[in-house]
């Protein structure tokens, strides 16, 4: 069943890869259509598509070997781009700094309009106030004491999950590889690291104040005060803010993996996708599945209707979405270069797109005509 549209629109399914942009529409979420290559030979590793005011406004972090990252933007959807001149993400002349990567684009909430987050590399989050043109340094997070023992993981330095509060708070988490979860009461003044349960099996202390390497953090739609997170070995819950964090992965083939997502409306609801642990970074047995729990991890449902019977390929961090129809729709795409949709929440998939580049991020969104 594919389910209705919010407000009689369209999902747009965002991808960005290794080597370019794609962008795929549906009415349905069954029939999709693939645009031509955008950014080609450009790395998309961040997508925000925000919907917000009745428009809709796709901001790309894209990274060119010459030119360096920036982040683009559109307001039709694709047809026209621009950048902003001198660039959207600059780091200030004092931090001796340069920018990197662009990790993490995430519109805030409705109540906070124009207000967008970015997550970088070198480790840093950004803030803009007009709507993912221009940002500006999180000076509390920057000249944090703990900044200079952050290291990068496997994949960089990067703050790669920013997760604003509920409209009325001033909350905000991050997570960053290497480093962990850290949380600002004030709205980004200040910050405080909130890794209390969660494991780093590889450091002399195995539960240190930080320097955990969280893969990805989601908020509860319905609890804002539930964080769920996907750690480098572990799959946990927090119902009390990330002041401690508790084991759900009982249940799982594997405690590690790179995704984690929450239902947009519903709460209890998550999904991550299993991989084999370090050596062999894997799906389990070479077979591909999403795994779902209805009730905040007491219990995990393995989902791989219409995937391969075999795939080798990893699905990273920011690689998987979920939209906001009813159902809500889930989305990911792997290392190999395929994208699978599902409009059931995860019971089905079907085939998006195939032999892309490397995928890196997906997003999806509803949006309207």
């Amino acid at each position: 069943m594919g389910g209705m549209m919010a407000d009689d629109g369209s999902v747009l399914l965002a991808i960005g890869t290794k080597k370019g942009l794609w962008l795929a529409q549906s009415r349905d979420r069954q029939r999709w259509s693939l645009s031509q290559p955008l950014f080609l030979m450009h790395e998309v590793p961040s997508i925000g598509i925000d919907t917000r005011g009745g428009r809709t406004r796709i901001m790309v972090g894209a990274r060119s070997e010459h030119w360096g990252p920036t982040v683009f933007h559109s307001d039709d959807l694709g047809r026209t781009w621009t950048e902003p001149e001198n660039g959207a993400i600059r780091f200030p002349e004092d931090t001796g700094s340069a920018l990197e990567r662009v990790w993490q684009i995430q519109p805030d909430t409705a109540g906070r309009p124009g207000v967008v987050w970015a997550g970088c590399e070198p480790i840093s989050v950004w803030k803009s106030v007009d709507g993912g043109e221009h940002f500006e340094l999180n000076r509390g997070l920057w000249d944090h004491p703990h900044h200079d023992q952050w290291g990068a993981g496997y994949g960089g330095a990067a703050v790669h999950s920013v997760l604003p509060a509920p409209d009325g708070e001033d909350t905000v988490h991050v997570a960053m590889s290497t480093g962990g979860v850290y949380r600002s009461t004030d709205g980004g003044a200040s910050w405080q690291a909130r890794n209390a349960g969660i494991s780093a099996y590889f450091m002399p202390d195995p539960n240190p104040e930080f320097g955990q390497c969280v893969h990805k953090i989601a908020r509860d739609p319905e609890e804002p005060a539930t964080l769920y997170a996907q750690n480098h070995h572990g799959v946990y819950r927090s119902d009390d803010n990330a002041d401690s964090w508790q084991s759900i992965a009982e249940g799982l083939p594997s405690d590690f993996g790179f995704v984690m997502l929450t239902h947009p409306r519903r709460s209890g609801t998550a999904w991550v996708v299993p991989i084999k642990a370090d050596g062999e970074r894997i799906p389990p047995e070479g077979r591909l599945a999403v795994h779902r729990t209805d009730d905040g991890g007491s219990n995990w449902r393995r989902l791989d209707s219409g995937l391969p019977a075999q795939d080798f390929n990893v699905v990273l961090r920011d690689a998987a979405a979920v939209d906001t129809a009813e159902p809500a729709g889930v989305y990911f795409g792997t290392r190999g270069g395929d994208v699978y949709a599902s409009a059931d929440e995860g019971d089905n998939f079907m085939t998006v797109a195939e032999h892309l580049p490397d995928v890196l991020c997906v997003r999806a969104a509803v949006v309207s005509g």
